[in-house]
């Protein structure tokens, strides 16, 4: 049993140096080799050119919604401006009309309808 450990123990130790020994060895086909590695550099080539074309397909879309995006704001900030621009104009309009001493131009409505009744009179039978 004392022979197995040990003969265990020397095979463990020994497997990096084997190891190391059979990658420094050539491979047996050098063609292969080559084959491979070309192989392997034309699928990463692939690769990056799949995420290079998917980013700059996103980008174009970030970049198309951003547009989009500016001109309604853009369209919402002019309607605000004319908002604001009419409101402004009122507000001097009736700033106009108090120093002078006449009635707000916007002054609120008499309702319509029904007159009213006269409290001195007796209603009718």
């Amino acid at each position: 049993m004392k022979s197995h450990f040990l003969a265990a123990v020397c095979s463990l130790a020994l497997s990096p140096l084997l190891a190391a020994h059979a990658a420094e060895d050539p491979p047996a086909d050098s063609t292969l080799a080559k084959d491979q590695a070309k192989a392997v550099s034309e699928a990463v080539k692939h690769d990056a050119k799949v995420v290079a074309d998917a980013a700059r397909e996103g980008a174009k879309q970030v970049a198309e919604t951003a547009k989009h995006v500016a001109h309604e704001v853009a369209a919402a900030s002019k309607e605000g401006a004319q908002q604001v621009a009419a409101t402004a104009k009122k507000g001097a309009a009736s700033a106009k009309a108090a120093v002078k001493g006449e009635k707000a131009a916007t002054a609120p409505a008499k309702p319509a309808g029904k007159a009213r009744a006269d409290p001195n009179k007796a209603p009718a039978p």
